[in-house]
């Protein structure tokens, strides 16, 4: 799969591709592989005998044509690859993702989608909260409410607004509605390990979200861990915002979230995906993504237990 993609890919990028059946001539001169103009025999300097070019031909075809691929299932497993690499194997179109980063966990056309879908009524009850909490500094508290495949629209203090965990408590006590009881998903590396312990003191129904803890979780193609929890809940937002598999997320048209979301990029490793630290978007975009990551949060779905305060 690897040597048809690379190929493909080059082919893509050539100033003047072939058309499918159409012959180009090849050489091999000094080690390097070089285009000519046609199929006579020439000499290159330094060498005693000339060389002869070889024919090659672009044909175009679909993994629908081999009827052994749709028998295997070999579709399935291009189908739960991640873009742009599904559009570029499954479809053959190798432009797909030009725009994005090649490594971009989610495609910004999907946020766009989503946003797109948005409406501000909400469904019904909130499912849950995500809270992004900041000490200070330049970071935002930020949260994120959720109804079913529904966001609300985040509530955003500045850092100097939560400098303790009580602060913070009191905004999420606020942000839930009268009668109702969320899950809040709150991170809890850093400030937020106290705004944990003071909700559950509070009979919120709290959950501890650690991203560095590890994940026996699979992607959507069951073919894929993650390297820990950020990483699988970055993907599983990925997952829901497929606009061909996932579930219509609709996402509030904010710019800043959609940049949020869009920032992170991935990379694979042998204990499966890695999602971009924190601190190493703040690095490159020059900001904290607070706005996506509470929005990550409020998607997550944490079934363990939930009452170990933590101190």
């Amino acid at each position: 799969m690897g040597d048809r993609l690379l190929g493909a890919l080059a082919r893509s990028k050539h100033p003047n591709p072939a058309k499918p059946g159409e012959l180009r001539w090849f050489a091999t001169i000094k080690g390097k592989d070089v285009e000519v103009a046609g199929p006579e025999p020439f000499y290159v300097e330094g060498e005693d005998h000339p060389v002869q070019p070889h024919s090659r031909s672009f044909i175009r075809a679909y993994v629908t044509d081999n009827p052994f691929y749709v028998a295997s299932g070999y579709m399935t497993v291009l189908q739960g690859l991640p873009e742009p690499l599904r559009s570029q194997m499954l479809k053959g179109d190798f432009g797909a993702g030009h725009e994005d980063h090649p490594y971009q966990v989610i495609p910004t056309e999907w946020v766009i989608l989503a946003q797109g879908r948005w409406k501000p009524e909400r469904p019904g009850p909130l499912d849950s909260i995500g809270a992004d909490v900041a000490r200070g500094g330049k970071d935002k508290t930020v949260l994120t409410p959720r109804a079913g495949a529904w966001f609300g629209e985040q509530d955003t203090f500045p850092g100097k607004a939560t400098p303790d965990g009580w602060e913070a408590l009191q905004y999420i006590i606020a942000a839930v509605p009268s009668g109702e009881a969320p899950a809040i998903n709150i991170d809890v590396i850093g400030v937020g390990a106290s705004v944990y312990g003071l909700a559950v003191g509070a009979a919120l129904d709290a959950y501890a979200l650690d991203a560095r803890a590890a994940s026996d979780a699979r992607d959507k193609s069951g073919k894929l861990g993650f390297v820990n929890k950020r990483a699988e809940w970055w993907w599983k937002l990925r997952e829901s915002l497929d606009p061909l598999t996932g579930d219509d997320l609709a996402i509030p048209p904010d710019r800043e979230l959609l940049a949020d979301l869009t920032a992170p990029r991935w990379s694979p490793r042998i204990r499966g995906i890695q999602i971009e630290e924190k601190d190493d978007i703040i690095q490159r975009i020059g900001r904290s993504p607070d706005k996506g990551e509470s929005l990550v949060l409020a998607h997550a779905i944490e079934t363990a237990p939930r009452r170990t305060v933590l101190i």
